[in-house]
């Protein structure tokens, strides 16, 4: 059995072969951070940002007891990535990460300039797939990463609040 593949190496999944080729491809969440100390700061100097690290970890703590639906049986039609999310979230009655939040807006960025541009999503990708789409990244999140990420992120982005869901108070006890 092979070992995991180093950091920012691509895995072909249909072969098991790692590519060194293209670590390009392992940007920054959030664009602001490019430019960002705080990504390359010291975990020492991180940790003295106690209140943020505090937040985050609560916030995905949290995100860990929100049960995933097990069952989805409607087709939910949509333009954009954001906009199937939004749907998502009202359908299903939970918030959905703040990372899949980000990564959603940036799919739907990805899309500025391109032919198809002003085709609606749903008839180029399936809304089936689409939505399992939303809901593999989703699981990665929540029950993946790491607390201190997401207070990094935090701290490097003064609108992260825009991407973070309003926390419901009461968590249900069987999934939709």
């Amino acid at each position: 059995m092979k070992g995991a593949a180093p950091i920012g190496e691509q895995v072909d999944i249909s072969s098991g072969d790692s590519s060194s080729s293209d670590t390009d491809d392992c940007k920054p969440e959030i664009k602001e951070l490019e430019n960002s100390n705080i990504i390359d700061q010291p975990l020492e100097e991180f940790f003295a940002e106690g209140p943020m690290i505090r937040k985050a970890r609560m916030y995905q703590e949290y995100m860990k007891l929100v049960p995933l639906p097990t069952q989805r049986g409607s087709v939910i039609p949509f333009t954009s990535w954001v906009g199937l999310a939004a749907s998502i979230k009202e359908l299903y009655g939970q918030p959905l990460h703040y990372l899949t939040n980000v990564q959603t807006r940036q799919w739907d960025e990805k899309r500025f300039g391109a032919d198809d541009e002003d085709v609606p999503l749903d008839t180029i990708i399936h809304p089936s797939k689409a939505e399992a789409s939303i809901w593999l990244i989703e699981e990665v999140h929540r029950c993946t990463t790491s607390p201190y990420y997401i207070a990094k992120l935090w701290l490097a982005d003064p609108m992260y609040h825009a991407n973070v869901d309003a926390i419901f108070s009461k968590l249900k006890s069987s999934p939709k």
